[in-house]
């Protein structure tokens, strides 16, 4: 039922690093290598130190192209935090829970539902303030009561805090009543922040901002 994201960007910019850490050390140890004459340096299969200076630039142009402009949302889901980011500055930090990665399986065996926080680049749909929880069907699976068919028994207030923003698929960024629990992968694939956290991550990004989930 729950699908993953299929544009996996920090994995992108992550590969990228690395090569770029690779080519770092390589150039390092050419540059320590003796010169066969003296203002002249040796030449492998080639291609010279001084062309090979110039690629970090363009890996970092390359990086830097595939960063999110303006305002967005990080979110680290193996260690449970939010990072919402402008540029390479870090505006806040927020300890959260995520997907707990647990398996619900309908009685009849028809359904099974997979809760994980959806990996990928997403982005901020809308912006809620005091929003319902609208209880799907594995909710009362969960709970062991029996689906409603009135729209109205589903419904409850308070339980996702003052503030919510979506990311698409029915994932919310929201508040929680178990601020204990902060720090953990204990959710059905939203992603709960403590209150003061969510109020300053909900008032400074904006609708339509990138959200990087991995």
């Amino acid at each position: 039922m729950l699908k993953r994201a299929k544009y996996i960007i920090p994995a992108v910019i992550l590969v990228l690093f690395l090569s770029l850490e690779c080519l770092g050390y390589y150039l390092a140890g050419r540059s320590s290598v003796t010169a066969d004459d003296a203002g002249q340096v040796r030449k492998s299969k080639g291609t010279s130190v001084a062309a090979l200076n110039g690629k970090p630039s363009a890996l970092k142009k390359k990086i830097s192209s595939l960063s999110p402009k303006g305002v967005y949302v990080v979110i680290d889901t193996a260690r449970n935090r939010l990072y919402l980011k402008k540029g390479d500055i870090t505006l806040r930090e927020a300890v959260i829970s995520s997907g707990s990665g647990n398996v619900l399986t309908e009685p009849s065996g028809k359904r099974t539902w997979v809760f994980d926080t959806p990996r990928g680049e997403h982005s901020v749909k809308s912006k809620i303030e005091n929003p319902d929880w609208v209880k799907p069907d594995w909710a009362f699976v969960e709970e062991g009561e029996k689906i409603p068919s009135n729209y109205g028994d589903r419904v409850e207030s308070g339980m996702l805090g003052s503030y919510a923003l979506a990311i698409g698929n029915g994932y919310l960024i929201h508040g929680t009543l178990y601020t204990r629990l902060l720090g953990r992968n204990v959710t059905h694939g939203c992603v709960r922040v403590g209150d003061e956290d969510l109020e300053y991550v909900f008032k400074n990004t904006p609708i339509g901002s990138k959200v990087i989930i991995f």
